[in-house]
Order: structure tokens, then sequence, then C-alpha cells
């Protein structure tokens, strides 16, 4: 029989640190994203979206390997910020860094499977969402 345990003090701080990181996130790529549209009166590309995942992609890289090699920082604020707040302004930064330590770690089969499933594979479910959608 298996026994089911409702989770540790543990993950529940790291939960809530999470969702904490993640509303913050969140609200800092509204911002920006209104700043830079509205800096910009008719856009003909997704200048904002690019701009958030080219700042989260590096800001993801930068905090990573400083809290690994020189800021001696607890796993809840690892988490906090690194899942809830990065990930929350936008999660291509997640895909971007799994991606190049997949390629970091010699895996670049797996790297490039990843990068090209997760972009093709996104398009192809965008687009069958939209077509479910209009099908209803």
């Amino acid at each position: 029989m298996c026994v089911i345990r409702p989770p540790g003090r543990n993950h529940v701080v790291k939960y809530l640190a999470v969702l904490a990181g993640g509303a913050f996130g969140t609200g800092l790529r509204y911002s920006l994203s209104t700043l830079i549209y509205s800096m910009i009166r008719q856009p003909t590309f997704p200048y904002a979206n690019l701009v958030i995942n080219i700042s989260g992609s590096f800001a993801i890289g930068l905090l990573a390997e400083l809290f690994d090699t020189r800021l001696l920082v607890s796993p809840i604020v690892r988490i906090a910020v690194l899942t809830g707040i990065i990930g929350g302004y936008t999660t291509f930064s997640s895909f971007s860094f799994e991606t190049y330590e997949l390629l970091r770690d010699g895996e670049i089969w797996r790297g490039a499977v990843n990068a090209s499933a997760s972009v093709l594979l996104g398009l192809a479910a965008v687009w069958a969402g939209i077509r479910i959608a209009q099908l209803l």
C-alpha cells in the first residue's frame, strides 16, 4: 500500500517563494512591455517580447552562475529568483538556460532537439489551439 504524505515544510516554503517571485516577475514583464510599446507608436514586430526574452536569458545565465560560484544564497532565494522572478518574467530564459546546459555538457543532439522541438512544436501547438477554438 502506498502512503501519500503531504509535502514537507521546506517544499511549502519553496512553493510560496516561487509564487511570490512569479508575481513580481510577471508584473515586471507587464510593466516593461507596456513601457516599450508606449515608445513605439505602431509596432510591426514583437519588440517587447524580444527584449524580455533576451534580457531574461541574460539574467538567468548571470544569476545562476553567480549563485553557483560567487554568491552564497539559500536554496529558497535561488528558487525564488531563478524560477519565480525570472521564470515569471519569461519562461524563454529557462528554455535558453536548459538548452545551454545540454550543449555545455556535450549533449549537442539533445540540445538541438530541445531547441528545435520547443520552437516547432510550440508553433504547432499554437496553431492547433487556434484551429480548435475556431471549430468550437
